[in-house]
């Protein structure tokens, strides 16, 4: 189960594993007081993306869109995350203060949807139908 969390929160036991998903450190946060178990630079946002967003909710979709291409290019960076979310709770640590906009949210959709996608039965293809 995957959930989210604003790294100015505080940690609690409900939240299992709390995985910082942000590119850059939270401001004015310790690594005492943030209480994640890693720090996963990778699944963020690239750099370029990052900062052309903005936190804009103008370009909410086009970021989500250029997001989820850079996820499907690294499912290095995101299939340890999934594992650990099917395995008990998994808190997305962000620092935005947006919490509708921004990468925690698209990352937990991404994930979601994958989890779904692999849920679902397989589809008959053309020549099983033939059968």
């Amino acid at each position: 189960m995957l959930k989210l969390k604003r790294a100015y929160e505080p940690a609690s036991r409900n939240d299992g594993r709390r995985l910082l998903v942000e590119r850059l450190w939270p401001r004015g946060v310790s690594k005492d007081m943030l209480h994640v178990e890693a720090w996963i630079k990778d699944v963020a946002p690239s750099t370029e993306l990052r900062k052309w967003f903005g936190h804009d909710p103008e370009k909410w979709d086009q970021f989500r869109t250029k997001y989820f291409k850079e996820l499907d290019a690294h499912p290095d960076t995101w299939r340890p995350i999934l594992a650990a979310s099917r395995r008990g709770q998994v808190t997305l640590v962000y620092s935005s203060h947006d919490e509708a906009h921004n990468n925690a949210v698209a990352l937990k959709e991404y994930l979601q949807a994958k989890q779904r996608r692999a849920a679902s039965p397989a589809r008959p293809t053309t020549a099983t139908k033939a059968r």
